[in-house]
């Protein structure tokens, strides 16, 4: 059973966990802050929570049960489909188990009745900081929200000059100007704040698109690394043969150029790899050409 989960998944147990405790997060944010003075979300989950507001108007339907991430779901399928086909099995694995924790922990997560902040705009600073930092740790641990994640990413791999970002922003201004026109210039403003506030926080707790170069030092040829660079990371690396300055004896260098959540998940095999090994690491380096935007592990 554990290796047909790791089959599937390929995460590690902390990944697992920073998926879960990170869709929790950003559902507690959404319900407790968010959902109570009438805002909305971005991407699909935004469209779906229109969509059940625009339900409960026409029918004159209230109720503190959120079915919004049950529309959320539904909407999903057809990406989840194409996620699997044109993406791979573990992002369609990944996107399924987080969007599923989505609809419950919305339908769970009780909606206040009464505000829990008077003021909109601390609502709106709080409900943003824990959805963010939410969405950052589902992100980190190479999860996905669904949604126009898998929009993005299609797109992205198809044409090189746009980004999930640049996606997900383009279906957001079209999302809060219908929340304006439906529901007033107030309503788009404050949720348009919520969002830029959500996006500041994930970009900080999210470091998957931060460029390092690292470099491996071995007494040994460093095969094993080369192999888990290439098939675990899909990552291609160059080594070469040096002399140890102190030693004389011959050693050798592995140099590779990687994000920040690739070179943690190597940190946390190098010793298994090769116990001699010991690694320099530079942030924030810029790279241009053919490097590979592996957004998901």
């Amino acid at each position: 059973m554990r290796k047909e989960f790791d089959n599937i998944f390929k995460w590690e147990k902390l990944d697992f966990f920073k998926a879960f405790l990170g869709t929790l997060l950003f559902c507690i944010g959404l319900n407790i802050f968010i959902v109570p003075n009438n805002l909305y979300n971005g991407g699909v989950l935004g469209l779906s929570e229109i969509i059940r507001t625009l339900i409960n108007d026409i029918f004159n339907i209230h109720t503190h049960f959120d079915y919004s991430g049950i529309i959320n779901f539904i909407l999903n399928i057809p990406l989840f489909i194409l996620a699997y086909f044109k993406i791979g099995k573990t992002f369609f694995a990944r996107s399924i188990y987080c969007v599923f924790l989505q609809t419950i922990f919305l339908s769970i997560i009780p909606i206040p009745e009464t505000l829990i902040v008077e003021e909109l705009i601390t609502s709106v600073l709080l409900g943003g900081l824990i959805a963010g930092l939410g969405s950052g740790l589902t992100l980190s641990s190479a999860a996905s929200g669904g949604g126009t994640d898998i929009i993005g990413i299609m797109l992205t791999q198809k044409n090189r000059n746009l980004s999930v970002g640049k996606v997900g922003f383009t279906f957001n201004v079209v999302l809060y100007i219908t929340s304006g026109l439906l529901y007033g210039y107030q309503i788009m403003l404050y949720s348009i704040i919520y969002a830029f506030i959500e996006s500041v926080v994930i970009e900080k707790a999210h470091d998957q698109n931060v460029c390092l170069t690292a470099i491996i030092f071995t007494k040994h040829k460093p095969i094993g690394i080369r192999n888990y660079i290439r098939n675990e990371l899909d990552r291609g690396c160059t080594f070469w043969e040096a002399t140890g300055g102190y030693s004389g004896k011959k050693s050798y260098i592995t140099y590779l150029v990687c994000s920040r959540h690739e070179l943690q998940k190597l940190e946390r095999n190098l010793r298994d790899l090769d116990n001699s090994a010991f690694l320099v690491k530079k942030e924030g380096v810029g790279v241009d050409g053919n490097f590979k935007k592996n957004l998901y592990l």
